[in-house]
């Protein structure tokens, strides 16, 4: 990428307009556009690849992570010729399949990209993600957490692959074979849930209302459902650390990581040390446990 981005830039063929480039969006992490756009072009085989086909929500923030921010579901206007849109529900979605549609985004100050969890056009999950999302804003046994529910759906037979979000939480991704509903895979998630917070009370709930959860972590089966969304792998978020969701290994799960630990200045070094972790497991089937839990329903 052009160290010198100002005016527009040529990406793939196709021209793509930079402005303010030396606006600085994460401040504390001196962070400015310029070298947003750069790391996002770093981050793109990746990032697009979780995006691919699929719905996108933005969260935008024009002055950076400390001013105004929006969702944005509708595509925003001009569009430029190379930016693929498809109608979903009355809504013009982005659906990111190339390079010069994410810095496009990037230069509109996207910070967030959020993708449905469907691909375009079809109504079936494509992958299946439990969402683990602490009631306080630091939480030393999120990563603790996260390794009881590796160990139950690893006793269950399904391999994970642990991502922080970014944020405050982990989410724990299980690639699965194309075909089951998002209403079996709550079943399931329904049924790990009750499970972790029978097994360990003091550590999670199943509480929907933030205000009665105390300082339990939340297991949330509900997030994962047609509609709704969950950050990417690998998209930055509006942190003081520019802290991007990194997949890891329980290995160093277990090592108790901050989720800070992996943001824009370092993904790139770590990808090419370590790959794409979520590439290391392949989609499993879940037929064995949905009939266990159809027998066990149909006894009760």
């Amino acid at each position: 990428m052009p160290r010198n981005i100002k005016g527009t830039i040529t990406v793939e063929g196709e021209e793509v307009s930079v402005s303010n480039p030396d606006k600085l969006l994460w401040p504390e992490a001196g962070i400015t556009k310029k070298i947003y756009l750069e790391k996002l072009a770093e981050l793109s085989p990746y990032l697009l690849r979780y995006c691919h086909n699929r719905l996108l929500t933005t969260i935008r923030y024009p002055g950076g992570i400390h001013g105004k921010f929006f969702y944005q579901k509708n595509a925003p206007e001009p569009l430029p010729l190379y930016v693929k849109t498809v109608m979903h529900e009355n809504i013009q979605y982005v659906v990111m399949d190339n390079l010069p549609t994410l810095l496009w985004l990037g230069n509109l100050a996207s910070i967030e990209f959020h993708p449905s969890l469907h691909y375009v056009g079809e109504n079936l999950p494509c992958e299946w993600v439990i969402d683990l999302d602490p009631s306080r804003e630091e939480e030393p046994r999120i990563m603790e957490a996260a390794t009881h529910v590796g160990e139950i759906l690893s006793s269950l037979g399904l391999h994970s692959v642990p991502k922080t979000s970014g944020a405050t939480g982990v989410q724990i991704i299980v690639p699965i074979q194309y075909g089951v509903t998002f209403d079996e895979l709550r079943s399931i998630g329904h049924f790990v849930a009750r499970y972790v917070t029978e097994k360990y009370p003091e550590l999670f709930t199943i509480e929907r209302l933030k205000k009665d959860r105390g300082d339990k972590i939340y297991f949330d089966y509900l997030q994962h459902y047609a509609g709704k969304t969950i950050a990417s792998a690998y998209t930055p978020r509006a942190r003081t650390a520019a802290s991007v969701s990194t997949p890891l290994s329980w290995e160093e799960v277990r090592r108790n990581p901050r989720p800070a630990d992996y943001n824009l200045l370092n993904i790139g070094d770590r990808i090419r040390t370590h790959g794409d972790l979520l590439q290391t497991v392949q989609p499993q089937s879940v037929e064995f446990i949905l009939k266990h839990l159809t027998a066990k329903h149909s006894l009760q």
